[in-house]
């Protein structure tokens, strides 16, 4: 680790924490992100036989899937499905209070409501131009709209727990980041997915060696 530098868990703490808006974020999201982020090094199992979700029930993993998924897309580099974002989030749930589990859960539940008063459909039936409409709309810092605002917070945990999910996975470290072990992160530019920047989270930039 570099002498002046700042940890892998630090960087990332701040970087979810910038890519969201800290000072707007609401405390549960951040609990949330609290645990996100002491779980860091601790990989999720890869073989699907072997996983059982113990917090998220089907339809609620798909969701998160593709909600993930949406916000870390494959390109030419594997996206969050590929990295298992999902089984990340649940073990996060898991190990949360559960009054900010209940929170996400809450707002996975407003997402498919709100998706069938849009589109007649829950979110992952919906077509994907229409997914990402929506999630445009929930991420657009104009929207102010109180009955949007437990899908905003949605959103905002999403962003946070697949950022911190997707780059401490061997996919994102590996893949994405080119890690060999002694990097960090030290900031996070602009997205580089033109199509994703409405709702996206920051793309990462290379942190140094040690």
């Amino acid at each position: 680790m570099h002498k002046a530098g700042v940890n892998r868990r630090e960087a990332l703490r701040r970087l979810t924490a910038g890519g969201i808006g800290a000072a707007a974020t609401p405390l549960w999201i951040e609990r949330l992100g609290a645990v996100a982020l002491a779980h860091t090094g601790h990989a999720v199992p890869a073989d699907a036989a072997a996983w059982t979700p113990q917090v998220l029930d089907a339809h609620q993993n798909e969701t998160v899937t593709v909600l993930s998924e949406l916000i870390i897309p494959q390109t030419d580099t594997p996206g969050a499905r590929a990295a298992l974002v999902n089984r990340f989030i649940d073990r996060v749930l898991a190990d949360a209070e559960e009054a900010e589990r209940k929170a996400f859960l809450k707002g996975l539940a407003w997402l498919d409501a709100r998706s069938h008063e849009l589109f007649g459909s829950d979110f992952v039936e919906a077509a994907p131009d229409r997914q990402t409409a929506l999630l445009t709309i929930l991420s657009s810092p104009e929207n102010r709209t109180l009955e949007d605002q437990r899908g905003v917070e949605l959103v905002q945990a999403a962003k946070d727990l697949t950022v911190t999910g997707y780059y401490t996975s061997g996919i994102g470290l590996e893949q994405e980041l080119g890690d060999d072990g002694n990097m960090f992160l030290t900031e996070f530019e602009g997205c580089t997915h033109p199509e994703h920047a409405a709702y996206a989270p920051a793309a990462p930039t290379r942190g140094r060696r040690s």
